[in-house]
Order: structure tokens, then sequence, then C-alpha cells
């Protein structure tokens, strides 16, 4: 068997026996892939399947908190209606090649951003439900008990935080050599303007997955129901309409067909508008939608930022130029939505 990168499989099988987790080899070890750059590691041991998480290995300086992060949000997501890989086992020390990791459930279910199957892709009023099926994830996340979360993040000033911070996370690409600068993202400082002068009064914390939208969720194979929302990196204690937000950032709108980078499911027919998601959102919520349209702004604003760093990291040389100018063309999108929203 070919020792996969990052996983040292003696180590992962003698952790296993001191968990008690099944007995004698793995079998049919399998690595997943999907996008992420975490390595995902699928495998059998005692009748049972298993699914390891670990992160990239190069490891980046928060990479093994993120993974701690993400086994504490999955233990906290267990008897809720939240869809979610269950958690096995995690372990928190550094012990795999330097890193921490977690065991998991596998999912019965595909991912939307990698192609439909039958009977998703025949179906309009499947993929309708699908829509839809997203918005019910997020209500769902939003009704989470935070207690005992409290170290995912600080609730105080939430709102207070999120444009400075996210503007001084701009401004800091500056310093790499290079970068196009920020003319080269307009509108970033009229965005930024408006959501301090636009900003909610208050909000009921809850906790949010930070990166909600199509490509991390699967599908149950057999309906446009949801199998399990996965990638929970970003996950934090927040206001938790930033996954509305983050939906309405990055939702396709026929009308407006510049401002995504393209159609990350076909077909598109049959799934909701941007309007009637967040319609359904209100109709199922005690949250107050009042500011519905500052969260998509936000949403746009974050992750334009959150993107354009890959972009300034090209410019310097220490990422891929093809990605960083992909995802520069998405950020000045988001920011075009953005401008459009602010009015």
């Amino acid at each position: 068997m070919t020792e996969p990168e990052g996983v040292d499989l003696r180590l992962l099988t003698e952790w296993m026996d001191s968990q008690g987790l099944g007995a004698g080899p793995l079998q049919d070890v399998t690595v997943l892939t999907g996008g992420t750059q975490n390595i995902l590691l699928k495998f059998g041991r005692s009748g049972r399947e298993y699914v390891m998480r670990r992160p990239p290995p190069r490891l980046r300086a928060n990479s093994n908190e993120t993974m701690r992060r993400e086994a504490r949000t999955l233990a906290a997501l267990k008897g809720t209606d939240v869809p979610h890989p269950e958690l096995i086992a995690a372990c928190p020390e550094e012990i795999m090649q330097g890193a921490a990791f977690y065991l998991m459930e596998p999912v019965d279910g595909f991912n939307p951003a990698m192609g439909l199957p039958e009977p998703h892709l025949s179906d309009a009023a499947i993929r309708n439900r699908m829509g839809f099926a997203l918005c019910d994830g997020a209500l769902a996340l939003g009704r989470v008990d935070i207690e005992g979360l409290e170290g995912l993040g600080k609730a105080d000033g939430w709102l207070e935080r999120q444009a400075p911070r996210w503007r001084a996370q701009f401004e800091s690409y500056g310093e790499l050599a290079g970068w196009t600068g920020p003319d080269g993202v307009p509108g970033v400082q009229k965005v930024g303007d408006w959501l301090e002068a636009h900003r909610p009064p208050g909000f009921k914390p809850g906790l949010i997955h930070g990166d909600y939208h199509l490509a991390n969720v699967m599908y149950r194979p057999d309906s446009g129901e949801l199998a399990a929302i996965v990638d929970w990196e970003l996950a934090a204690i927040g206001d938790p309409l930033l996954d509305l937000g983050w939906m309405m950032a990055m939702w396709p709108d026929a009308d407006h067909p510049g401002e995504t980078d393209g159609t990350p499911v076909k077909p598109w027919d049959g799934f909701p508008t941007i309007d009637e998601i967040v319609a359904h959102y209100g109709r199922h919520s005690d949250r107050d939608l009042t500011h519905a349209r500052w969260y998509g702004v936000l949403g746009c604003y974050k992750l334009g930022i959150i993107l354009e760093g890959t972009h300034a990291r090209a410019c310097a040389g220490l990422a891929p130029r093809a990605t960083g100018d992909r995802l520069h063309a998405i950020t000045l999108r988001l920011f075009q939505r953005a401008l459009r929203w602010v009015g």
C-alpha cells in the first residue's frame, strides 16, 4: 500500500487501537478529492468506514488550531438538526507528522459543484428544492445552542469589528511586492464606508459556518435534501445572518450575469432566485431581516478581500499566477454586486 502524503498509516492504526476503534489493518485506503487543500482519507476497519481529515502537508500558522476548531464544532452539532458529518474521534495532539486530525463518518451524497447526477440533472423541481434546502441548512445552523462554544469567537462587538477588520486585511496586502494595489479593486473604499454607515443596531449571536455555499455542501443522491454541510474551518460565533449574506453574495442572478464567476451548478434553471432565498429564510426564522442587504454586502466585501489576498500573493510570486488572476476576477465581480446593492 502506497503511503498517502501527510499520513503515517502505522501511527494512525496505533492511535485507533488506543481509542478502541476497531482492530487489524486499515482496508481500502483511498485519498478523497474535491477541491479542499486539507487531506481527506477514506478507509475501513473492522467492518466500519472512516474518513480522516488533517491539514495540508505544508502547515500554515493556524492549521492545527483550525483542525481542532472543526472537530469541536462537529462535536457540538451532534444531536442537532444540522446536516453534518458525524464526528467519531479527534486527536488534538499534533502527532500526525506535526498535525492534529480527526475521524468522521463518511457521507452518502454528492457535491453539486462537481456535477449533478440523475435525477437532479433532469428534474428542475429537485433543483428548486436544492436551493431551499441549502437555505434550510443555514436556518438550522442558526438555531444551534452555542453554550460551551465561546472559544470559537466573541459575540460582543462582532458587528462593529467586521468592516474595520477586513479593511485592515485588505490594506495589509500592500506589504506584498508587485501587488496591483487598492486601485485594482474598484469600490472597496465605498463599500467599506457603506458597511460602517449602515451597520445593524444589534443581532442575536449564533454559530456561523463562515463559507456557506453550494460547493461546501453535499446532497442526498435520491432527493434535493442536504446530506451534510462540510468544510467547517471558518466556523465561528457571530451573526448567523452572515451565512445568508454569503449565499446572497455568491448566488447567480439572471438579471446580472456579470456578477458571478459563471454558474456553479449546471443546469441552473429551477433553482430559486436570491430574493426567494431571502424570503424563505425570513418565513422560517425569528431573526430580523430588515438589514438583509447589509449582510449580502458584507459577504461580498469579506469574500472579495479574502480572494484578493491570493491575488496579492501571486503578484509577489508566492502563489500560482493563474490562480491569483482567476480569484482577482471573482473579487471584481463581487464588488460589482456590492456596489449595485449600496447604490
